[in-house]
């Protein structure tokens, strides 16, 4: 099967990192600004371009007629509609941004002052650290356990799929598609992330995958 992993193209939250919902001080609380970037938060017109390219990649990456997974994210759906059209995606929570419960859109100054036992595995061990509050999950046991069911459910899958998805989560699905520690990838994107609509193309044979090609969008 041929199996295309992308990260969804850029949104707003993206591309005003630092003054929308990261400016100080928070402009909501973490739940709101949870919702409104699950639900409400769409593509710039960057965004839109990137899909635009995306739709003429796919078609010679992805192969014919791939069935299409996505986050429930209003982000990756729209990506998916765009790059894709025509094609329904199935929604899963598997493919999901990484959750932080009560720390979501916490400042580290907020965080550390609430929760000072946290302090340590956020600032040196990130993909260890868990999120405190219900939903909280860390990116080497609670991503990766999400990874790991969605790799494994495609077994006897359509023989081309595309995942739309995120950043941490596509952290996740290469460690466990390239078998490679997630320690490593974390340290790679430390240098540069997956690129928003950034492309990840594997092959897989008998339960195992191998990257067969990749590509970026240059808008």
């Amino acid at each position: 099967m041929l199996l295309t992993v992308v990260r969804h193209a850029e949104s707003t939250e993206n591309a005003t990192k630092h003054t929308g919902f990261y400016q100080e001080p928070r402009p909501w609380t973490g739940p709101a600004a949870h919702a409104l970037s699950r639900d409400l938060v769409g593509l710039t017109p960057r965004g839109f371009r990137q899909c635009q390219w995306l739709r003429a990649a796919l078609e010679d990456l992805a192969g014919r007629d791939p069935h299409v997974y996505s986050s429930p994210y209003r982000r990756a759906l729209d990506t998916a509609e765009l790059a894709l059209p025509g094609r329904a995606a199935d929604v899963t929570a598997l493919l999901n941004e990484q959750h932080y419960g009560d720390a979501t859109y916490m400042t580290k100054r907020e965080l550390f002052a609430t929760w000072p036992d946290t302090e340590q595995d956020r600032q040196t061990r990130k993909h260890l650290w868990t999120p405190p509050g219900e939903g909280g999950e860390s990116l080497a046991v609670g991503v990766m356990r999400r990874a790991t069911a969605f790799v494994e459910g495609l077994d006897g899958a359509a023989p081309a799929v595309v995942a739309m998805t995120h950043h941490t989560a596509i952290l996740a699905l290469r460690s466990v598609l390239e078998q490679r520690p997630v320690t490593e990838l974390v340290d790679e994107a430390r240098v540069r992330k997956t690129p928003n609509a950034g492309v990840l193309v594997y092959e897989g044979r008998g339960g195992h995958f191998h990257q067969v090609d990749a590509a970026e969008p240059d808008c």
